[in-house]
């Protein structure tokens, strides 16, 4: 790898891992057009480190909150129809998060028997079509109860959690379109889904990348130290603005729009993998 490697991997981590695309398809794909193979140790780390990269973008973007939730800062309380309303706790985090974190932990051997380039592809057709009924269902068939994070009921925090769980066992799926539409399917706003997901991110990438990280720290040489910072920075940077991005835009760009993408994307994982 060289740095011109490091800084095209870099930007795609940074411009997928939140949206619900699939990051783990398109590192396979730009991996393989570059020429490199994605399964070696030292590529292996180099994903992590720019994993953290744009874990630290979230944290960032999401500081103020995780300040609140860890009580560190106090803010006035809401006032919904003249009545304090509760804001989002730790409790919804942990719920969201646990089921993951428990499937991840007692099955980690068998989700690894479970990845390769052939499960990626379906994953992202039919982590598509899941995104599209999702929005359907939102649309027609749900009556929305949170509109915002600190709607969100304890309850709908631990389906979101749920759903997750279909990303962890299926790789390609998206962890945040899985997140996403179980939150839409679950009663929540589109932006509150979104929101939630990028939020229980933080805990459950650190989590991930940390466990990794112990297994791959020999991995940390001179040789490949600047082309590991190198990605991290510009991981960081394109995710930032991206999660920014999103956010801002979300009432333009629909989990439809993503799930065409990913049924394009899909095809040229085909030619270009599979083939």
């Amino acid at each position: 790898m060289d740095f011109i490697a490091s800084i095209i991997l870099g930007i795609v981590e940074g411009l997928t891992e939140f949206i619900p695309v699939s990051s783990t398809g398109h590192m396979i794909l730009t991996a393989k057009v570059m020429g490199y193979d994605d399964q070696t140790p030292i590529m292996k780390t180099f994903e992590i480190v720019i994993q953290l990269g744009a874990i630290l973008a979230i944290a960032i973007v999401y500081w103020s909150r995780i300040m609140n939730l860890l009580g560190w800062s106090h803010s006035e309380p809401l006032i919904k129809q003249g009545v304090p309303k509760k804001r989002l706790n730790l409790m919804h985090v942990i719920l969201g998060i646990a089921p993951a974190l428990t499937v991840a932990f007692f099955a980690k051997d068998f989700i690894k028997g479970l990845f390769s380039a052939q499960t990626v592809l379906y994953a992202l057709v039919a982590g598509g079509i899941f995104m599209m009924f999702a929005e359907w269902y939102n649309k027609t068939k749900s009556r929305i109860t949170a509109h915002d994070m600190d709607d969100l009921t304890y309850k709908q925090a631990l389906l979101i959690g749920l759903y997750q769980i279909i990303s962890v066992l299926w790789p390609g799926f998206s962890r945040s379109g899985s997140t996403i539409s179980g939150g839409m399917l679950s009663g929540v706003s589109y932006k509150a889904a979104a929101d939630f997901s990028f939020l229980i991110a933080i805990p459950i990438m650190c989590a991930a990348a940390g466990y990794e990280l112990l297994k791959s720290y020999r991995y940390f040489t001179t040789d490949v130290l600047g082309l590991f910072i190198t990605g991290f920075i510009v991981s960081f940077v394109v995710a930032y603005f991206v999660v920014l991005a999103f956010m801002k835009l979300i009432q333009k760009i629909r989990l439809t729009h993503f799930a065409i993408y990913r049924f394009v994307l899909a095809a040229v994982f085909w030619l270009f993998i599979m083939q």
